[in-house]
């Protein structure tokens, strides 16, 4: 178990009472929880949340903790529940990486948790009992269920989708019900979708070729205005055209900012650099890639007194820091991503400009990103190969000069950027939570975007094999 950008995470099967007993006992001590306290917990659709869930609730009832258990719920529903009440609170899930995998999300009385924290968790030092109660679930409380539709239904007007043909791609997000409410409450028509029992790890940021030709052949066959999804936890979205084409999710934060009067964006290095060259926000500000840097460096210029603050990621995940105020109607921060602030967003935008949702996009500056990613690549592999890289600029010409011509600069700000003669850029960094290798491309048209990501590692992959080969032999030694 280790924490990654967002969570500690591991092996579902590693994930035992025991274990996740320990981690609910050590965030409790790390954030001065005293008996008699409120947790709320909720959890996503795996296969392996709901015992976890439960070992979380023992041990919080260990704890002298009082537990409400909201459920599977998006986890901005339990984050946006938690910060209204000023309590803590535990989201079981692995958001969109493989069923086999899961989670625990954390959170503070003021919103996640800080890296600082994190590392004071996974030190932390307590004592478990030598038997463990049978694991039962509490009895679910909807509270927080219905107090994050009704923040979106107080701020989106009545029937403002009016008119409008949704398809829903449910899948397995825990979001598929709350979001398929919301919808239809404001006036749209709902085609649900895809719906399965079975966990599918829907990845926001590197969308599958699978998902990609079935949102197609679904525009295809039934039409739509829209195609609506999110990951497993729903704090990621997932939004199509009208011809099934699915939207950036860095374009999808640019639209939602400029929708709601954003005039400070803060955004991770692998985000889309339309966002400076569009012209739309007063400040711009870079970080690196997860959630926990984008909420600080918000935090930071909140605290310096910038106006309308908000904040989003290339998984198209929506942090608002500042309160919003449009048409006579309040929209409150909440400074975790959430993926119905977007989707609703976009699609009251289109509705109000009379147009497509794909021409949405018409007047952004001509810049276009994909992303990738290498599975199953040994995490030592990849920091030796962009160590080496770092280290000279002749191993990037070698690597990649044959496709993308000579680099003129890089930025290791989070894994490795490098700016290409012709205004390119080709972005590696080793996932946080996985054994992966990611790589984010920007070039000027999507094909060649798209092409570049693939490309790239596949010559990533090529020049990996003596370097894994070598790592092995150490490992054997």
């Amino acid at each position: 178990m280790c924490f990654g950008t967002s969570g500690v995470r591991g092996l579902a099967v590693e994930m035992n009472p025991e274990l996740c007993f320990a981690y609910t006992l050590a965030f409790l001590q790390v954030i001065s929880v005293k008996p008699g306290t409120r947790l709320a917990i909720a959890m996503d659709l795996r296969p392996s949340s709901a015992a976890i869930a439960a070992s979380c609730a023992e041990a919080a009832h260990y704890a002298g903790i009082d537990v409400e258990f909201c459920g599977t719920i998006p986890t901005p529903a339990l984050a946006c529940y938690t910060q209204m009440l000023g309590i803590p609170g535990m989201m079981v899930t692995g958001s969109h990486i493989p069923f086999d995998r899961n989670g625990i999300k954390f959170y503070g009385p003021t919103g996640e948790i800080t890296k600082s924290q994190e590392v004071a968790i996974s030190t932390a030092i307590i004592s478990v009992p030598q038997y463990f109660p049978i694991n039962l679930l509490p009895t679910l409380d909807p509270a927080a269920s219905e107090f994050y539709m009704e923040r979106y239904l107080d701020f989106f007007p009545p029937k403002s989708l009016s008119g409008m043909r949704l398809a829903l791609y449910e899948h397995s997000s825990v979001a598929r019900d709350i979001l398929r409410n919301i919808l239809v409450a404001l006036g749209a028509e709902v085609i649900s979708l895809g719906r399965t029992d079975e966990f599918v790890p829907i990845d926001t940021e590197a969308v599958s070729e699978v998902d990609i030709r079935q949102a197609r052949l679904w525009a295809a066959e039934i039409g739509f205005d829209a195609i609506l999804s999110t990951d497993g936890d729903a704090d990621r979205p997932l939004i199509g055209d009208e011809h099934g084409q699915w939207l950036r999710g860095d374009i999808v934060g640019m639209l939602c900012a400029q929708y709601l009067g954003v005039k400070t964006v803060v955004a991770p290095v692998n985000c889309n650099t339309a966002i400076e060259l569009s012209g739309a926000f007063l400040n711009v500000a870079r970080t690196r890639i997860g959630s926990p840097y984008v909420i600080e460096k918000m935090q930071q210029m909140i605290a310096s007194g910038l106006p309308n603050v908000a904040g989003f990621e290339a998984n198209g995940g929506f942090l608002l820091g500042s309160t919003i105020e449009k048409e006579g109607r309040i929209l409150s921060p909440l400074l975790t991503r959430d993926a119905a602030i977007p989707i609703l967003s976009l699609l009251v935008m289109a509705k109000k400009q009379g147009c497509k949702l794909s021409e949405l996009t018409r007047d952004l500056p001509a810049r276009y990103t994909a992303s990738d990613r290498l599975r199953s690549f040994p995490p030592e592999v990849s920091r030796q190969i962009l160590f080496d890289l770092a280290a000279s600029r002749a191993a990037i010409s070698e690597l990649l000069g044959t496709i993308v011509g000579q680099p003129i600069g890089m930025d290791q700000t989070d894994g490795l950027r490098i700016f290409m003669e012709k205004g390119e850029i080709v972005h590696f960094r080793p996932s946080g939570n996985a054994p992966e290798l990611r790589c984010y491309t920007e070039a000027e048209s999507q094909e060649r975007a798209n092409w570049l990501a693939q490309a790239c590692l596949r010559l990533i992959h090529e020049a990996s094999n003596p370097i894994a080969n070598t790592h092995q032999t150490q490992n054997i030694n």
